[in-house]
């Protein structure tokens, strides 16, 4: 009895399985798996989260009781009084700040070659990066929750509510989901985490000071005064002090636009970096090697 054989040719490349729904909810379903799989791994490497609380912690402590009594707000030296004006200011600080921990992880991934396995498998190409800044986004969460405890303990209250104050800090979120998408891009325009680290620390200093996180804008020079006005960090500062309730009485409020109407300045400013920095990173992994 003989058999017979066939020369096998080569086979044609299987389709790549789309979801159902389509590209859209393909995108989402890959994204939340990618947030995943990141959230398992921060549950792994549990001291990032606990050194991340440190520094925030050692702000609210030393800003409250070390400035405390020295600086002025709304003709006030009280230091119950700076300590309320000042939580908005730290918890935005801390929201940001996390921009130097997404770029990090992302330069890690890149430079282990993880992207690159990312980048041939048949999802959607923007999934990598979104499903890292939405993992990022809540650990950042889990952070403010801490950091909103410890306030309360040092004396910082809201006044005008809880639905105002969960409003705030949605807004601290998303300046922070924002601020991440920066970070994605520079971790893709690197070549080590070390140097994401320091790209992601370098220009945040100077957005966070020249604004009015931590003293009023109002005893700045003029330059200054102008570029904390319209520095979209301070806008998202003063629409957190307007909802938690933490304006102080006489505390003069800048004329520029975006501090007379902060909660929609904080937003349009979030919006639009999401929207320009997620095409440019999006851009960036595509083409990254």
């Amino acid at each position: 009895m003989t058999a017979t054989t066939e020369a096998a040719g080569p086979r044609a490349p299987r389709p790549v399985p789309q979801a159902r729904g389509g590209a859209v909810v393909q995108s989402v379903r890959d994204s939340l798996v990618v947030a995943r799989r990141n959230l398992i791994r921060m549950a792994r490497i549990p001291e990032v989260v606990i050194f991340g609380l440190i520094q925030p912690i050692m702000f609210v402590v030393l800003f409250s009781y070390v400035f405390g009594g020295s600086i002025a707000v709304g003709g006030s030296t009280d230091p119950d009084t700076y300590r309320e004006f000042l939580m908005a200011g730290i918890f935005a600080q801390t929201v940001t700040f996390a921009t130097a921990g997404a770029g990090a992880g992302i330069a890690d991934d890149m430079h282990k070659g993880l992207i690159d396995r990312f980048r041939s498998l048949p999802m959607a190409r923007g999934a990598v990066l979104t499903g890292r800044t939405l993992a990022d986004l809540v650990q950042t969460a889990l952070t403010l929750v801490v950091l909103a405890v410890v306030a309360v303990i040092v004396g910082w209250r809201i006044h005008d509510g809880v639905l105002k104050a969960l409003a705030g800090f949605a807004l601290l979120l998303l300046l922070g989901y924002a601020f991440s998408w920066i970070g994605a891009l520079i971790g893709l325009s690197v070549r080590t985490p070390e140097a994401a680290t320091s790209g992601g620390l370098i220009w945040l200093f100077p957005l966070t000071f020249i604004s009015n996180a931590f003293v009023p804008s109002d005893n700045m020079p003029a330059v200054l005064r102008h570029i904390a006005e319209w520095n979209p960090f301070s806008a998202t500062v003063q629409a957190s002090r307007v909802l938690f309730g933490n304006l102080p009485e006489g505390y003069p409020v800048p004329g520029a636009w975006p501090m007379q109407h902060p909660v929609l300045a904080s937003l349009l400013w979030s919006v639009v970096i999401i929207a320009f920095f997620r095409a440019l990173a999006v851009r960036k992994y595509r083409s990254a090697a």
